[in-house]
């Protein structure tokens, strides 16, 4: 069972923006399905169809889980007791309390927090997130020999951040494709401009590219001239 609102709009982001308004939530926390796509066609806008959206979030926590308890994993090896003290303590810090589990593959050790508060460490496109994960790479290869990696997800969200860009992309290219105009997208780090490009490199009709300087960088895509 799911909660679920159907609004319209000028444009497809114009509909999804007034149902986030009205859920209160953000775009990786919901699902979207785009009933309609709209046309912006017609004279002084007469006879233009608006776009249609449903978007859903799922009465089981899909987000954020887990319970109010203060627990730590008993990491397998030495770099996931670094990785993950570390990230404890920042946790423990910003007074944000949950569960803490890891494990390592290969050369990436991976840390994954869980729990009903834990929300507010993602931060606005993940901006909060990534500067943990940063810190917790820099900290971890300060106390070993052996260049490792961490990695730092909340409740899954990497996961459902990187499904949003991929739908995303293609909502996108297919406009780009339909009005055989270049979209600009919005301000990305690095890793999700990534998701873009890797997403439509095989879409037919569209090229991808990146422009401008950090932490404005953005993807464009654009159609593909004959």
């Amino acid at each position: 069972m799911s909660i679920s609102v159907e609004k319209t709009g000028r444009n497809i982001q114009e509909a999804i923006q007034a149902a986030l308004d009205e859920l209160n939530l953000s775009e990786e926390e919901v699902v979207i399905e785009v009933l309609e796509e709209g046309d912006e066609g017609g004279i002084l806008g007469i006879g233009r169809k608006e776009a249609r959206v449903l978007v859903s979030i799922e009465d089981e926590p899909q987000i954020y889980y887990g319970d109010d308890e203060d627990h730590t994993s008993d990491p397998g090896t030495e770099e996931e007791v670094i990785a993950v003290e570390f990230v404890s303590k920042v946790l423990s810090g910003i007074g944000v309390r949950g569960n803490i589990t890891s494990y390592s593959e290969e050369e990436t050790v991976y840390v994954d927090v869980s729990g009903k508060d834990v929300g507010a460490v993602i931060g606005r496109h993940g901006e909060t997130l990534d500067a943990i994960q940063y810190l917790a790479n820099l900290v971890l290869n300060r106390h070993t020999d052996d260049r490792k990696r961490v990695v730092v997800d909340i409740s899954g969200y990497r996961k459902r951040r990187e499904d949003s860009l991929k739908s995303l992309a293609v909502r996108t290219a297919e406009k780009v494709i339909r009005v055989g105009k270049s979209y600009e997208m919005e301000p990305m780090n690095p890793a999700e401009r990534r998701i873009i490009h890797f997403a439509l490199q095989d879409f037919p009709g569209v090229t991808t590219f990146s422009e401008g300087a950090e932490p404005e960088r953005c993807v464009i895509i654009s159609p593909v001239k004959e």
